[in-house]
């Protein structure tokens, strides 16, 4: 099935405040629109997460990253168009966010995907979507579709169906972030 005729179903249900499970550049997810607080509730009680722990945002390019991200040194730009995995940075001074997104520091994590699916989505949102692995709170994240908990399947609001046969995604994204010195460190390989 082509993603193109989902596309539209997703944006409205994100835009009425449903969550989905959706595959990423990484693996499967749950997402929803970041600035619904209720929707944001419902990823957390779905996963029986703590809300102390924040969700990872996904754009679509460069352009809608600097929407929301106040300090864009060359070095970033580059890693992030150079680097050959997925990559989630977490940035120390953001903006145009809602508090509940932000971790205790402030900081907010998020990913430009090197996936067409996750680009074309965002794109026709206009702007970020929440990512977070399909899974329980502690639970290991799953690799396909198939591997994804009935409790999450059944607990959201639309389950895309693009790539549901796929047997296999990439491991999580490496993780790092720019210190007060704008020294890239790595947190997660």
């Amino acid at each position: 099935m082509s993603f193109q005729t989902e596309i539209p179903v997703i944006r409205d249900i994100l835009a009425e405040g449903g969550i989905i499970l959706y595959p990423t550049d990484t693996i499967w997810g749950i997402g929803c629109d970041p600035f619904n607080p209720t929707a944001i509730e419902k990823v957390y009680a779905l996963k029986q997460r703590s809300e102390s722990k924040s969700l990872i945002l996904l754009v679509d390019a460069i352009t809608m990253l600097r929407e929301y991200v106040t300090d864009m040194p060359p070095k970033l730009i580059t890693l992030h168009e150079y680097h050959i995995r997925p990559l989630t940075i977490v940035y120390l001074r953001t903006k145009n966010l809602p508090n509940y997104l932000l971790a205790e520091d402030q900081s907010v994590a998020i990913r430009i995907p090197k996936d067409t699916f996750c680009k074309t989505l965002i794109a026709a949102i206009g702007h970020p979507i929440v990512s977070t692995s399909a899974n329980i709170s502690g639970q290991p994240s799953p690799m396909s579709f198939e591997s994804i908990d009935p409790t999450i399947k059944k607990g959201v609001d639309y389950v895309v169906q693009y790539r549901q046969n796929d047997t296999h995604f990439e491991p999580p994204s490496v993780i790092a972030t720019l210190n007060h010195e704008n020294e890239i460190i790595i947190l997660r390989p």
